[in-house]
């Protein structure tokens, strides 16, 4: 029977997430300006909850929708309990930055400084940046019977201003909207003191209302619902429907109104009445709007309050005295290699494996599937010059990851253009899985290698998102890797594979039956490292295992709605989450216990309903003992985190690991990829 006491409800549990990210923000080992990341961070984070979890939940209401999730709440109650510990979220953030992060900075010579409080030599410097950057693109929007009231855009940061007209005493509405072109914050001339952009606005807002008299300004923001699904059939053009949907989502309606607490209520009542917001939607903030604008400050050079660099050793196999002259084909031959990034480095890995292939003359295809990438990607590039070079160059890019829509469109494009062969993957399914395949011919034979990873094919997030990545020139998974992609390309009905598990179906089906396996055996064990676990159907089945007496032990980063240690459920059940300095993306699934066989998964696939039935998605087997050896003792690592760690307690809440060794699992396993690395030389 599906009760409360069996599930924790998912968008609950992602706030929780939430919470431990802010956490970061109050760790004294952390540097200031990372501290300053993380807030930001937080803040992005949770737009995209409001305008994909918050709307999808409006949705249901305004539908009447009442079903129950398997935790047993209906839409009203998720949105009330949200509600609750958002406002709960804010005014701890808003604590943190006012008397914490913001002094703190001060003391660096980072001021966030107030308009109103600086000197007639400042005053002269802004008022000139003003006039020459600013005005020129703001655009007054005033409120009238011929002037209706304005469309606010997603994300906006805005200030209602009431002016007055001196003549005939009539007062209006107007709003300006802070151009999202321009910085978040002005530098001043000493390049460490700031002031919010909406100040500079303000206190020129007469310029912009010239002859009136401006009564009051109010800073306010907008967010509202971006979550859309395409409509997609066999005929139809996948490309113009994603633009066409990303044109609509400016005006999605509105899930969130961030407005400061001294906001009049006639004011307040008249932006919730023109837009359609409900008293539910309103968020009082103590501070500033829209603190993911602190990724500016991050962009200081000022490296003595940041981690220090880590650019990820070469791996040892990999290295040489003239990388140029280094044949990664011949490396893989001889074995399987894993990369651990960010230790292991991305640029002399993955991108060096697209690189190369796209310049070896032998190399006769390339296949790869992309899901988010960077505007300056060199796989891109290597790609677009493979084709150039006349080898057949097959792209799988998904139009609909969400928010890298346009990015992924503009690359498609560019890849066209240029002779790649760009495909959307399978009507209905979002391709989530990260592979690539190269084909070589070498004598009179071909053989194709391959890269399955857990993280996406992307330089930037590469540097600070933990993911895995195996390199292969296995014949099975090679030919799994063919069929695939000629299942994402064309008509093929392929079920089956040699070794790869595929979702749908494929995936849920191995890994039920690989808990079952453990289940039953007096010594089981399971241990899964993945970013979230939210599907009933692998939840219970790891019940099942605890009651028999199954160790289950869960890495779980984000959300889990399965409960641990829970009496009669769920004693044999450990979930810790690591939350530091990296993302921990990378999925790793091992079963069985030290001193017997063990099998390893990784991939791309989180245990949820979306990964397992509504995505194309790949775990790989690893079978080589020295690459599963580098898997355990990530594992291990993890396990033993009692610095960055968290664990959850029965009653679902979180708790930071107590701390006994102070062992911190991300900088322990680069200073092993940083040994490794040395012990070459």
């Amino acid at each position: 029977m599906v009760t409360t006491e069996r599930y924790i409800n998912r968008e609950l549990s992602w706030l929780e997430f939430s919470r431990r990210v802010l956490a970061l923000t109050a760790r004294e080992d952390f540097p200031l300006l990372e501290k300053a990341r993380f807030l930001a961070i937080w803040a992005s984070n949770m737009d995209e909850f409001f305008q994909v979890r918050v709307a999808g939940l409006k949705e249901q209401m305004a539908h009447g929708l009442r079903a129950v999730t398997p935790d047993g709440m209906t839409p009203a109650q998720q949105l009330n309990a949200i509600k609750t510990e958002v406002d709960a979220q804010y005014e701890e953030v808003s604590k943190r930055f006012m008397a914490e992060m913001a002094p703190a900075l001060a003391a660096e010579g980072i001021v966030f400084s107030d308009y109103s409080t600086l000197d007639a030599e400042d005053r002269d410097f802004l008022d000139t940046q003003f006039r020459e950057l600013v005005f020129p693109v703001v655009t007054p929007l005033a409120v009238d019977p011929s002037h209706p009231f304005p469309y606010i855009s997603n994300l906006s940061l805005n200030l209602a201003i009431l002016v007055r007209n001196p003549e005939t005493g009539i007062a209006r509405f107007a709003r300006v909207k802070i151009p999202p072109v321009l910085p978040r914050f002005v530098v001043l001339p000493d390049g460490e003191r700031f002031v919010p952009l909406e100040q500079v606005i303000a206190a020129h807002i007469e310029s912009l209302f010239p002859g009136m008299e401006v009564l009051r300004h109010h800073a306010f923001r907008v967010t509202r619902n971006a979550d859309f699904e395409v409509e997609e059939d066999e005929g139809g053009d996948l490309l113009m429907a994603i633009e066409s949907e990303l044109t609509q989502r400016r005006f999605g309606k509105v899930v969130r109104l961030e407005v400061h607490p001294d906001i009049p209520d006639d004011v307040l009542e008249l932006l919730v009445r023109e837009m359609g917001a409900g008293e539910d939607d309103i968020y009082r903030v103590e501070g500033p709007l829209d603190l993911s604008g602190l990724w500016s400050l991050y962009d200081l050079d000022r490296p003595e309050l940041k981690f220090d660099v880590f650019a990820g050793v070469v791996p040892p196999r990999l290295s040489t005295p003239l990388p140029e002259t280094m044949d990664i084909f011949e490396v893989i031959r001889q074995g399987d290699l894993l990369v651990h990034h960010p230790y292991d480095s991305f640029t002399s890995t993955v991108e060096t494996f697209i690189t190369k292939a796209a310049k070896d003359p032998d190399v006769l295809a390339i296949k790869v599937t992309l899901y988010r990438t960077t505007r300056d990607s060199q796989i891109m590039r290597s790609l677009i010059e493979a084709a150039e070079e006349g080898k057949q160059v097959v792209a799988l890019v998904e139009l609909k990851a969400r928010f890298d829509e346009e990015r992924n469109i503009e690359w498609a494009q560019r890849l066209e253009d240029s002779g790649v062969h760009v495909m959307y993957g399978v009507v209905g399914l979002k391709t989530h899985t990260k592979v690539a395949l190269v084909v070589r011919r070498e004598g009179d034979r071909l053989v194709r290698y391959a890269h399955i990873g857990t993280g996406n094919y992307n330089e930037r997030t590469a540097r600070s998102y933990e993911d895995i990545g195996v390199f292969t020139a296995d014949p099975d998974l090679g030919a799994d890797l063919s069929d695939l992609f000629n299942y994402l390309t064309g008509y093929s009905r392929q079920k089956g594979y040699r070794k790869l598990a595929v979702s749908p179906d494929g995936i849920r089906n191995q890994m039920m039956e690989m808990i079952a396996s453990e289940t039953w055996r007096g010594d089981g064990h399971i241990t899964l490292k993945m970013n979230s676990l939210v599907d009933p159907g692998i939840i219970d089945a790891l019940y099942a295992a605890s009651q028999a007496g199954t160790r289950v032990d869960l890495i779980v980063r984000g959300i889990c709605c399965l409960r641990a240690g829970a009496p009669g459920l769920s004693e044999n059940i450990t979930v810790r989450s690591i939350v530091g300095r990296y993302l921990e993306h990378s999925r790793i699934y091992r079963f069985g216990a030290r001193g017997r066989e063990r099998h390893y998964l990784i991939g791309s696939a989180d245990m949820m309903p979306r990964n397992l039935d509504r995505r194309v998605e790949a775990l790989s087997p690893v079978t080589d003992p020295d690459l599963q050896f580098r898997l355990d003792e990530i594992l291990d690592v993890v396990l033993a985190d009692d610095n960055l760690g968290w664990e959850m307690r029965p009653d679902g809440s979180w708790r930071r690991v107590a701390a006994h060794h102070d062992m911190d699992a991300q900088v322990a396993l680069q200073i092993l990829a940083m040994a490794r690395a040395n012990a070459h030389l």
